[in-house]
């Protein structure tokens, strides 16, 4: 039996994408079963590799035989999903789903600029777009197709943002490096902002308060020795 079938098997009768990862499982728990025979221990320590060039043959025996449907990752996810030319006829079958909405132009010139420059602080995204951009973020979180990714290393460690991975599957992408080609828009500067004053390396960024303190200490000490100065000026 070959690997490449028991994979289009386990496909075929998913109801979702499966990774790679979650398909090695799947043959190692088969191997476990009680009463599972030679044959089936056989694929137990499949390498997730080996997998992959087993799907990736078994698209492309799919794509030359010019079928309906056709074996794709997206997201690092594999599934089966039929040709676009046969949608009039599958919406027939299964009915129009309530969708959500297209995308706004603004929503998708941002969604572009994240997607090409994450991980991005809104102010990074404010700079290119040259607007306020609160509102379409809220709408590319709450679409799920932005999230949170961490806090960027500067002064006040404003919270950075990336795509998702069903950003991957919304646009049918395996990964970003899939996205086209866009140099311009990678080039485009961005003015960064200082990094975090700190009173020695490694330490706490030293408050706001505490840094006017000391330069008002500082200016104090000036006027006194400039006064000393002036008196003993003949």
């Amino acid at each position: 039996m070959e690997l490449k079938f028991i994979l289009e098997s386990l496909l075929f009768s998913a109801q979702k994408p499966i990774s790679a990862t979650d398909l090695c499982d799947l043959l190692a728990a088969a191997a476990e079963q009680e009463g599972s025979d030679e044959n089936t221990r056989a694929f137990k320590k499949v390498k997730e590799a080996e997998i992959i060039a087993a799907l990736e043959q078994l698209a492309g025996e799919h794509e030359a035989g010019q079928r309906s449907y056709r074996l794709v990752c997206v997201a690092g996810a594999w599934q089966f999903v039929t040709q676009p030319e046969y949608a009039p006829w599958l919406k027939a079958l299964v009915g129009l789903k309530a969708r959500p909405p297209r995308l706004s132009q603004p929503a998708l010139e941002t969604l572009a600029i994240i997607a090409y420059r994450q991980p991005m602080t809104r102010a990074e995204i404010e700079q290119i777009r040259g607007v306020n951009v609160d509102g379409v973020m809220q709408t590319l979180m709450e679409r799920g197709l932005v999230e949170s990714v961490g806090r960027a290393e500067v002064v006040g460690r404003p919270p950075t943002y990336g795509t998702t991975a069903l950003f991957l599957e919304y646009f049918g992408l395996r990964a970003l490096a899939d996205l086209p080609a866009s140099d311009e828009l990678r080039r485009i500067p961005i003015a960064q902002p200082p990094a975090p004053v700190t009173a020695d390396p490694g330490l706490a960024t030293i408050p706001p308060g505490q840094l006017q303190l000391q330069k008002t200490e500082g200016e104090i000490k000036n006027e006194e020795t400039t006064g000393e100065s002036k008196k003993s000026t003949p």
